[in-house]
């Protein structure tokens, strides 16, 4: 075998006649596995504000006179 012939068979083994959008789509689902699982960590944190209200109002009423009366309406 020749160095020419080595090389041209080199070439076409490494021919690749697949469609390049199909060998990609790996990459699609785990990007839309990943942005899932970080809309579910960022649905887990609604509302939780409201789920402590009691604490909220009892600092509230605690600390009433540190509460600085100015701007708007004030």
């Amino acid at each position: 075998m020749t160095f020419a012939t080595i090389i041209a068979l080199a070439a076409e083994e490494s021919e690749h006649h697949g469609s390049v959008a199909l060998e990609t789509v790996g990459f699609g689902i785990i990007a839309i596995l990943v942005f899932g699982a970080l809309a579910l960590v960022t649905l887990s944190y609604r509302n939780v504000a409201n789920r402590h209200a009691h604490k909220a109002e009892a600092y509230a009423k605690a600390h009433a006179n540190d509460v600085q009366r100015a701007g708007h309406g004030h």
